[in-house]
Order: C-alpha cells, then structure tokens, then sequence
C-alpha cells in the first residue's frame, strides 16, 4: 500500500477544501457573523495544519498507485474531508452536536440533501452558502477538480485513471479525450458553465442573489440544501420550472455534452441509458399527474408540482415545492421507484443509475435465453456494443451488495421505534443520495429524532451511495490492509 502518495493526495484534497472555504469566510464577514467567522477561522486553520502535514508526509512518494490505492484513497478523502468540512458548523455553535454537523457535511459532500436542521432560515449566510457548496464540490467530485489542476506527468495517467473511476459514478468510466487531466477540465468546464447557466435563468426570475448561488448549487450537485424552510416551494412557478429543467440536465450523462460540443448528434440519440431516463421522466410525470389532479387546481399546477418532484426524485436532488407525502399512494410509489433507480451514469446524481439497471435487465434476458438455446452465442450490447463481462459481472455485485447494505440499514435503523415507511426510505433516500424520504423523513421533516447509532448508519450509507459501494467496502475490508 502506497501510504505516502495516499496522504499527498487527501492533503492535496484538503488544501483545496480549506481554499473554498474563503468565499464563506468573506460572506460572513459581509454580514457581520461574527460566530461563523470565528468557526471558519479556526477550521481554515486546522485544515491547513493537516493538509501541509499530509504533503510533507506524503513527499517524495514513489509514482506506484494501483487501483487498491485509487480506492483507499479516495474513501479516506471523502471521510477525512468531510470531518473537516463539519469544523464551521460545529465551532460556530450554530449546530451544536458534532455527529449532526458531521451527518449534515456528509449529507452536502455526497449530494444527499438529509438535513437534521428544524429551522434553516436562521442560519447565518455564510454557512447557508458553505452547506449548498459542500453539493457543488461533491457533485462533480473533489478529485476530479484536483486532476484537473493538476500538473501532468507522462506517468500520471495511470493512476489519475484509478482515482476518477474510483470517484465518477456508473458500470463503467471511460476517458473523453485520451489523456485523463485533459478529461478532467473538460468534465468541469462543462459543470461550471451549467452551473452559471442556471444562476443567470435564476436571477432573470428574480431570485436573490444569494438563494440563487446556493440553489445552483444544489441543483447543479443535485444535492437539494434549499435555504428556506419550506425548500422551493415559496418561489415563483418560473424559478420552479428553470430548477426542474436543471435538474434533469444535470441528471443527464456529461458525455452526452461532449458529443454536442463535437456535433456528433447521432450519438446521442442512439443513447439506450439517456431513452431510458427520458422515458421514465415522461411516463412518472403523466401517471401521477393524472393521479394527484384533484389535490390542485389547475393543470397546469398539477404538471409543475408533478415534473419537479420526478424530477427532483429520479436526479437524487431533493428539493420539494409540495409536500408529496399527503400524495396517494400509487404518486409515492412511482416516487419510491423512481429513488431506487436514479438518473444516468456519469452525471451528478445519485441511485442505483439508469445504465446499470438496463445492464442487469439485458443481462437478465439473456440468461433466460441461454436456458432455452444453450449453444448459442450470447452478446449484451449496450449502443450496439458489446459489454464487456466484466462490466455485467461488476453490476451483478453492486447489485447484491445494494441489497445487502441496504437490507442490514433498515434493520439497524428500526431499532429505533419509527414505523416501516420511515426506516424504508430513510435508509433508500440516505444510500441513494436523495435527501427526503416519506412520513418522518418526508419533506417538510428532518433526520435529527434518529439515534447516534442511526446517524452514523445513515451517514456510512451516504458515503456508500455516492462513491459506488466498492471504495468504502475495500476500505473496511482487512484484506485491502494484509500487503504491502
């Protein structure tokens, strides 16, 4: 194991988040908080001491980085990033409890949206703006922004390669361009540029400058920390309508960008996982539609509330504009489905992904037709491709390891007392990454009535969703720790 270039690394990491930090640090001296600045002073502080610590560690490492070090290192750095990150919440007193300003910088960093906050309107503005960043920094990935502004190397690309497909969510991650800091900056280019793009709709709708920042952030990491207590629903039918579009676009596979950028439109188009995703969007929006008219009065706001919930559901984004729990139970079905499954790989969104799911559905279809024609010669193809084996065997693990996890949550988290619904979709909305759940963790609830116990379960699932399962189960394995 390669420990120094691993402590480098999360040095490195670190050193970028305390750098980040700044932005909020100004706002809260803008605004005279004087209890936040005190918080982000010392946590710029201390993360600075750890960060230069970890680089005179970690200097002179040797280049050796194989995938077990890409793994392990990106799983301490979300971990160690995210202790770190927690410091403003908790020195500034404003979220007293160190596990809650932990749960709720884990909950920002994998994009989740699970806040155990009961009032968030009167949190200072300088940590209102660090919480929506925390979704922005975790929706492309912290690593992904380090390779970017990183120095290239002609022995770089090997281990730049495990670390984003360690971090970069789907079945499979592959480069853009062929050198793997060039894929990085275009992978961000495109997320910064969305992500103004939004900002500027936001403001033509008249939204303040500061909800608008912070809301782009939650959209564009599809994270969903809103910074009003009621999340989106007290703005205007237009800023809901741009948020609902955002977020399907950045529920959208940023390969599918780089194709428009180079003009190969057919390859969009022939996209299997993007049909998909469209698809259940359209289909979602037209069913529950249909059944939840009743409950407004105009169709047109029976659409609006429709579209953003699915869309704020299958993107993991999280925010509301209705209180979708008082929905009949076929609308919140169709929404518990839709959580379960997610958007597209390789966008900023959380879920099991729309390109895995059709992966174990073709797969699933050949192995009924191997049983009947043994013989023959069986290909998955995905965009008129063939799969590679490994690929459909990688899935079929995260599948089980999904259920598994998932199976095991539910039953730590009912030892609380809460009823089946809650301890459900606590653990589906926590390990999918999308924030609220129904009933106790619907949306106009919060996670901060579960035990410690709970919040570190709910917490270890957050991180498990948003990097893929394998980094966090290799780091707790101790066959990762026997060699060298």
């Amino acid at each position: 194991m390669n420990y120094r270039m691993i402590c480098r690394f999360t040095g490195r990491i670190l050193l970028v988040e305390a750098v980040f930090m700044l932005p909020a640090l100004v706002i809260s001296l803008v605004a005279n908080e004087k209890k936040a600045v005190l918080g982000f002073v010392l946590s710029i502080a201390m993360i600075f001491i750890v960060s230069l610590s970890l680089i005179l560690v970690g200097r002179n490492s040797k280049r050796i980085f194989l995938a077990r070090e890409g793994l392990v290192c990106v799983a301490v750095s979300w971990i160690v990033m995210s202790l770190l990150g927690s410091f403003p919440f908790y020195f500034s007193g404003e979220i007293p409890e160190f596990i809650d300003a932990f749960f709720e910088t884990v909950s920002g960093f994998t994009t989740t949206g699970a806040s155990i906050l009961s009032d968030i309107e009167s949190m200072s503005d300088g940590l209102l703006y660090w919480r929506s960043f925390t979704h922005w920094l975790g929706g492309m990935g912290v690593l992904v922004f380090v390779l970017a502004i990183a120095n290239s190397s002609k022995d770089s690309d090997g281990y730049t390669m495990h670390l984003l497909r360690a971090e970069s969510p789907g079945p499979n991650v592959g480069k853009l361009v062929p050198k793997m800091k060039k894929t990085a900056e275009i992978l961000y280019l495109m997320y910064i540029l969305l992500t103004l793009l939004n900002i500027v709709f936001l403001l033509i709708g008249g939204m303040p400058p500061l909800d608008a920042v912070c809301t782009a952030f939650g959209t564009a990491g599809t994270g969903g920390f809103g910074i009003k207590n009621d999340s989106i629903a007290g703005y205007s039918p237009y800023i809901q309508n741009v948020c609902t579009i955002f977020m399907i676009l950045f529920g959208v596979n940023f390969s599918c960008y780089f194709f428009i950028i180079l003009k190969q439109f057919r390859n969009i188009f022939k996209d299997e996982e993007l049909r998909m995703y469209v698809g259940l969007i359209v289909a979602s929006v037209t069913l529950i539609s249909i059944n939840i008219a009743s409950y407004y009065d105009t169709i047109e706001e029976t659409i609006r509330h429709a579209a953003f919930q699915v869309a704020s559901i299958i993107t993991t984004t999280g925010y509301a504009t209705t209180d979708f729990d008082l929905w009949p139970s076929f609308s919140k079905t169709i929404l518990l489905c839709l959580m379960l499954i997610g958007a597209c790989a390789g966008s900023t969104a959380g879920g099991f992904k729309c390109g895995r799911a059709l992966l174990i559905i073709k797969n699933m279809k050949r192995r009924v037709k191997k049983t009947l024609h043994p013989n023959k010669v069986q290909v998955v193809r995905m965009n008129n491709q063939a799969v590679d084996e490994n690929v459909l065997s990688t899935a079929n693990a995260y599948l089980a390891a999904y259920v598994i996890i998932m199976v095991v949550s539910v039953l730590i988290v009912s030892l609380d007392g809460f009823s089946m619904t809650t301890n459900i979709t606590s653990v589906v909305a926590t390990f999918n990454n999308i924030g609220p759940g129904l009933e106790a963790v619907g949306p106009v609830c919060n996670y901060g009535d579960f035990s410690i116990l709970s919040k570190l379960v709910l917490i270890v699932d957050m991180l498990a969703g948003r990097l893929e399962i394998f980094p966090i189960l290799i780091l707790l394995s101790s066959h990762t720790w026997k060699y060298k």
